[in-house]
């Protein structure tokens, strides 16, 4: 009955919790070496404004789960961007082109 517990209840919760540190370095970069997936979500999301700054930001994920561990390479590419409107955003995707955020500033 506690091996049935501990499978259920314990394991599944200890993963949720998985922690998970980071350690990058950011660089700015040039139009041009930006991926072409996402240069499209960047110019997408932009709304016609002008791109100020783009961003390469490279770390190291170190995940934890149980008694495992695990290290990712992430790379996120933030573009500050100012819109028609003189209004400023940050757009932020993944290296594989998906948004994952824009912040208004």
């Amino acid at each position: 009955m506690e091996k049935k517990l501990f499978m259920s209840v314990v394991l599944p919760a200890a993963m949720v919790f998985a922690t998970s540190a980071f350690a990058g370095e950011e660089e700015r970069i040039q139009w041009t070496d930006v991926p072409p997936a996402v240069q499209k979500t960047i110019t997408d999301h932009a709304g016609g404004g002008k791109i100020e700054e783009i961003e390469k930001e490279t770390k190291t994920q170190h995940a934890r789960v149980l008694h495992f561990d695990s290290d990712k390479i992430v790379t996120v590419y933030e573009a500050e961007v100012e819109k028609p409107d003189g209004n400023e955003i940050e757009i932020r995707v993944s290296e594989d082109g998906k948004l994952i955020k824009i912040n208004h500033l």
